[in-house]
């Protein structure tokens, strides 16, 4: 299922918040991504991978989750092996964000086999 950049990103910003903080509610979201609350409250509104208890609580669906757990993967795998080519860490990052949308499922998990063999090698040697 494809679905729009900024989805992605809420997605995993929710999975992020929840891991770090244990609940989520819109003005966490606000802060993380640095949007106006006005604006979260729309895109949460519209966003059909979330649930949102009477308390204003948002939790991932399942489908949610499988999103947002391959964008953060994306996003930590990327930005590890551009700090390792010696990118700065918040550039790095910042790329990272946007590559992670772009990028096929075959290209990374190529990026990602490359990776986990040269760490074994090196922990070989």
């Amino acid at each position: 299922m494809k679905i729009q950049e900024s989805a992605e990103n809420y997605l995993e910003a929710i999975l992020i918040l929840k891991q770090n903080k244990g609940s989520v509610r819109s003005i966490d979201i606000a802060h993380y991504l640095n949007f106006s609350k006005p604006s979260v409250s729309i895109a949460m509104k519209n966003l059909r991978m979330i649930t949102v208890d009477s308390d204003g609580f948002i939790s991932l669906t399942e489908a949610g989750h499988k999103i947002a757990d391959t964008m953060f993967e994306r996003h930590t795998v990327l930005s590890n092996m551009l700090i390792k080519l010696g990118v700065p860490a918040e550039i790095a990052a910042e790329d990272a964000c946007r590559m992670e949308h772009v990028i096929s499922p075959e290209s990374f998990h190529a990026i990602k086999a490359h990776l986990n063999s040269e760490e074994h090698i090196k922990a070989l040697s």
